[in-house]
This record gives C-alpha cells, structure tokens and sequence, in this order.
C-alpha cells in the first residue's frame, strides 16, 4: 500500500518510527510537503493520508485529496476546527464535555477593558482564538499584564480561560485509534514549583490514569470526529477540565504509539475512507460574545 504524510518534517519520531515499521512490512510511505504540493492529477491518490500538519496549505491539500476520494486522518474538517478554539470549546460544552469555560475577544485590548469594567474577572489564561506555531498562550494575573498583552498582541483574537492554581502540572493524555497513552508535563503557565511531578514522582502512564479520564479522553475522539490527537487536563483530584484539544499531536517517547499508528495507517487504508466522520458544523460565537458566561471553572 501506499502511505502519505501530509508533513514538512516527515522525520518527526512518530511518523519516521511509524514510516519504518510500514516500510519493513513492504508498504511505501511518501511525505508531501503541504508547501509544495504535487499539482492536481499528477498522480493517483495514496492509500491513505496521515495529516499531521495544521497549516492552512496542509488543510487545503488535505480537502483535495479528500476530494478525490482519498481517506485522510484526521479529516480535514475535524483537523480544522481544533484550530479554531472558539469553535473547539463551543463543540466540547455542547456535547456536554467539561471544558474550560471560554471567552472570545477581538483582541487582549477588549479582555482588559472588559476587566476594568468588573466584566471579566482575573486571573485569566488568554490565548490566541487561531492555534498556531508561536501563538499567543499567556496568563494575566492583573490588569498589569493585560495592558502589556494588549501593547504586545494588537488586534489578535483571543480566547479568556479562567487560571485555577493546581498542582503546576498538566495530564497530557493522547489517543491512537483508541489506544491511550498519557503523561504528566510541568505547566508552563503555572507558579515555580517542585521540579517532580506529584502524586508519586515520575512515572504516569494509563494504568495510573483513573477510568473517568480515561472514559473522557475517548469521548473527546467521539465529539471531535478524531482517530489521533491529544486532551489537555488539569493534574489534580477534582473533576476533570479540558483546557485544550490537539489533533494529531507529536506523542514524543510513547512506546506502541508508533506501532498504533502504523496499524491505524493500513486500516484506513484498508477501508477506503477516513475512519471517523467529521464533526458536526456548529456555529460559533460572534466575536467578543462568552462561549459560556462569566468564566467559573478552572483553566490552565
């Protein structure tokens, strides 16, 4: 079978380990750089498409292929709309998913002077409202700071997030076609702590996970039309908050990630389209309009 990443770095661990395992196998695996794509009908379409960038050339090539009956995963439209966090949070509350409640802002210029106003109440995770390489992720304890993302940031859209001191840590926990893998990561948002994670040092992996994380963590895929991505929740003993959804993240040092995608790779294949279907349009908020109300529940 023939085998696309839609990458410009196709010796990324996970695809180059998953590429070696599909290529030991006789499979042929071809990277296409969303960049420079090969012009429409140069070539039949590949078995399969594994869409790991996120780029609007890399969407807009996904689509293609799609178009030509090519299966892709993840979809385009699925990969898209995590993109977009306003659209990502107003899908997950929706489906009754406990994500972060989130606000949409033109720019961090609206944010402050919602919270001069005793609108919007702080401290706050602010965040570009389109995910990208070197967005905007910061956290606003006071008006100060504000102000300074506002100067820094103008005319960004941005989503608000309420910030919950937790324990500095974040569950980082990643699916492969229902295969759940997981970790605990040091927030960068969060105040200087200890330098291990808690609850009994290093090793986390999905035997630790409690079962309604894990429940969670597959109803994201669910939701969001998924076979690979990442959930983001807060580390602690409350009830679980999504603070952020990733298709097709990196899951760097994971052992049998790289064997689940393989296999993932050649089911779809197999099938002959993408294995979920794309979520569900849903319209979004209008810019500078809450997602929910008054944010009231723990972001990063």
């Amino acid at each position: 079978m023939r085998i696309g990443l839609i990458t410009s770095a196709p010796d990324h661990p996970l695809l180059a380990a998953a590429g070696a395992l599909l290529t030991a196998r006789g499979h042929r695996v071809e990277a296409l750089d969303p960049a420079h794509p090969p012009a429409a009908g140069d070539a039949p379409p590949a078995d399969v498409y594994l869409l790991k960038a996120r780029t609007p050339a890399a969407l807009a090539l996904a689509r293609s292929l799609e178009e030509r009956g090519a299966p892709v995963v993840n979809p385009a439209a699925a990969t898209a709309l995590c993109q977009d966090r306003t659209a990502m949070a107003d899908l997950a509350r929706r489906a009754g998913l406990p994500f972060a409640p989130t606000r949409t802002a033109d720019s961090p210029a609206a944010l402050l002077a919602a919270a001069e106003a005793g609108d919007l109440a702080l401290p706050l995770v602010v965040k570009s409202r389109h995910s990208r390489r070197d967005d905007l992720v910061a956290r606003a304890d006071d008006l100060a700071r504000l102000r300074a993302l506002a100067e820094q940031w103008p005319g960004e859209a941005v989503v608000a997030q309420p910030y919950l001191p937790s324990t500095g840590w974040d569950q980082k926990l990643w699916v492969v076609a229902g295969q759940l893998f997981c970790t605990r990561r040091r927030s960068e948002l969060a105040d200087p702590g200890p330098a291990r994670p808690p609850h009994g040092g290093d090793a986390f992996g999905p035997h630790d996970l409690p079962a309604e994380r894990a429940r969670l963590a597959l109803r994201v895929g669910e939701v969001f039309g998924l076979d690979v991505y990442g959930v983001d929740l807060l580390d602690g003993p409350d009830e679980p908050v999504v603070v952020d959804v990733n298709a097709f993240p990196g899951i760097r040092g994971q052992a049998g990630a790289p064997e689940a995608l393989a296999a993932l790779a050649l089911r779809a294949a197999e099938a002959g389209r993408p294995s979920p279907p794309a979520p569900s349009a849903l319209p979004g908020p209008r810019e500078g309009d809450p997602a929910d109300a008054q944010p009231d529940a723990a972001a990063r």
